[in-house]
Formats: C-alpha cells, structure tokens, sequence
C-alpha cells in the first residue's frame, strides 16, 4: 500500500496515512481517462449553435434571371448556399451532446486518476481543513505552507463554505467535495490537496 505524509496547515508532517490499493494503487488506464474526459466535456457542452438552412433565410423567392441566354449558370433562388446571404449546407442545429459512460468505467477513471496523482508525487494529505471566517490571506498562506502548484484541487470530506470562499478569489484554485469530484478536475489541476477525512470518504466508496 502507498503511503504519503499526513501535513498540518502549518506545513508540519503529523503523521503517516497508508492509502488503499484498490483506490489510490490501481493500474493508471490511459483509454479509461480519456473516454472519462471525452464524457465530460461533452456533457457540458450546450449544444446551442444554430444556422439557418436555404429554407429557412428570409427573401429569395424570386428566380433572379431568366434561365437561358445569359452566359451564367442557372439559379433559382439567390438564397442558394453559393451566394452570399444565402443559407448553410448542412446548418448545424441545437442538439444535446451529452452521453453516459458505464458505472465500471467511471470508477475505474477515477481510481485511476488518483493513482496517477500518487504515482507522481502530486497528492497533499492534510490532517484537516478549517476556517474560523473566509479570509483569501489565509488560504494563500496555507497553500504556501503545503508548498502546492500553482493549479490545485482542494477536495473536502464536508461543505465548509469558509474554505471554499477563502479559496475562490485564488486563481488556479479550485475546491471540490468528495461526492462531487471527477477526473477532469483531478487531472486538470497540479496538486491534489486532500483532507484525511476525505482520503477516508474516498476509499469508503471506491475500494
């Protein structure tokens, strides 16, 4: 079982936690983790970009020349897609992008982004993360202490929204909780700050 050094928000080491193999040890599936972030993005695309057909353009109703004697090539209708102001071939149209990845598959996307995180030294294990009021200042110097990347993930057991407030005006920063974290966010951010009551959660519902 890997084991990582357990921080106070001072930058102090308190302790040691041994992480479960089954979530944080697991085999890193590349495929998996781009089909997970494939999966996300689509989802969140709106899927509102529209264009209008030759159909649906307003005006070209009359033929604009007569058909023979004058040199140029037939048209019927100056709203044809080869004439400026006329419509789009194929227009796209509002649709919905998003898809469902099998439960085994985003499971094992997210303990592979985990393990990935261990494997290459970018997870924070702290004792705990709590805020008496929101104060960007304290968050900062929290960040510093722990010695973090510019891009982090801060991944709460619980909502502490003195944390999460303390941490919002921070750019590259991000707070998560654990029920709501995915594999985009995991491999987006450099550092994968964790609380130990998380890494519990974590295991819990994954191992």
């Amino acid at each position: 079982m890997p084991k990582v050094d357990v921080l106070n928000v001072s930058g102090q080491r308190v302790g040691e936690i041994e992480l479960n193999d089954n979530v944080f040890g697991v085999e890193v599936n590349q495929h998996v983790l781009y089909e997970a972030v494939k999966n996300y993005l689509a989802n969140q695309r709106q899927g509102t970009q529209s264009a209008k057909t030759r159909a649906e353009v307003r005006g070209g109703g009359r033929k604009p020349y007569r058909q023979k004697g004058t040199g140029r090539a037939r048209q019927g209708s100056l709203r044809s897609p080869n004439f400026v102001g006329g419509g789009v071939v194929f227009a796209p149209k509002p649709r919905d992008y998003s898809y469902k990845l099998p439960k085994k598959v985003k499971r094992l996307a997210i303990k592979s982004a985990l393990s990935s995180k261990v494997q290459n030294n970018e997870i924070i294990v702290l004792e705990e993360l709590t805020m008496d009021a929101p104060k960007t200042k304290d968050m900062v110097s929290i960040l510093k202490n722990i010695n973090t990347a510019k891009k982090a993930l801060i991944v709460l057991g619980d909502k502490n929204d003195n944390v999460a407030k303390s941490a919002s005006n921070i750019p590259g920063v991000a707070t998560s909780m654990v029920n709501n974290i995915n594999v985009y966010d995991i491999l987006k951010y450099d550092t994968f700050v964790v609380t130990k009551e998380a890494v519990q959660k974590l295991e819990e519902v994954y191992a």
